[in-house]
């Protein structure tokens, strides 16, 4: 039987409605397990020259933010608002290191201008036939295209939803894909038509492609998690994970240098 969870309420009290540092600190402490956890599931899916350390710093700052806006008052447990907040400060982290080698980045973009295209000619998702023809290359070599330029797609998704003017990360894929009421609709209503045309593009994807975006980006799952969910390999899920991200980007590029001219 595990140990009842202690009641951190008057600890939010004290804090949120009186201010006190050391309530907050100790706050801080009891959700680090949380950031560790974050961590774990995700550093699976990176590249090794990323560090545990390297995302927990950056996921304790994550966690700071989360605490400091929460409102305590509202019945929403802070473990499903902190993690969204935790997650995003450690791909804003990711970002900001660079860990992406510059030969991938440009491989990625290719690839979303492809997408963009030949879904555009064909009015529907491309098999990977159709794409490896545009490419003029193999199937089999569009596949170990795909797997070159897994790694850098994991942190890519959410660049399509801004923050407000001061540069807040806050907004997150989960929110976009998750469809309750949420209180505060007002502040998600400021992603305004970039949230829906991120909407309407998951919606659209091929269906394991968008089952996979789901369970990575809103339920947590890692890579090969949602292999055992879908009773594939994790290979064939990377491989999944890959073409949503980059059909994704591709789509909402176009549609957007749509809407400047």
């Amino acid at each position: 039987m595990k140990p009842a969870k202690p009641d951190l309420t008057p600890l939010w009290v004290a804090f949120k409605e009186r201010g006190d540092l050391e309530a907050r600190d100790e706050l801080i402490l009891n959700y680090a397990g949380l950031v560790k956890y974050i961590a774990g599931r995700l550093i699976v899916n990176l590249s090794s020259l990323v560090e545990m350390d390297e995302l927990i710093s950056c996921g304790i700052e994550g966690l700071i933010d989360a605490i400091n806006r929460f409102d305590h008052t509202r019945k929403v447990k802070f473990e499903t608002y902190a993690l969204v907040r935790i997650k995003g400060a450690m791909i804003d982290g990711l970002r900001a290191m660079d860990w992406v080698p510059v030969s991938v980045r440009q491989k990625v973009k290719e690839l979303e201008k492809h997408y963009a295209v030949v879904e555009n000619n064909l009015g529907r998702s491309a098999t990977d036939q159709e794409m490896a023809d545009a490419l003029g290359i193999s199937v089999e070599e569009f596949q170990d295209l795909l797997r070159d330029v897994n790694l850098a797609t994991i942190v890519y998704l959410e660049d399509f939803l801004p923050g407000d003017e001061g540069g807040d990360k806050s907004k997150r894929v989960a929110d976009v894909i998750r469809d309750d009421k949420a209180e505060d609709a007002l502040s998600l209503l400021e992603l305004g038509e970039s949230k829906q045309m991120l909407a309407d593009a998951i919606s659209r994807l091929p269906e394991k492609e968008r089952t996979v975006v789901q369970l990575y980006y809103y339920e947590g799952l890692t890579l090969r998690e949602i292999g055992e969910v879908l009773g594939l390999s994790e290979s064939r899920i990377s491989q999944l994970h890959s073409k949503s991200i980059l059909r994704l980007r591709g789509r909402l590029s176009k549609k957007k240098q749509q809407m400047v001219m």
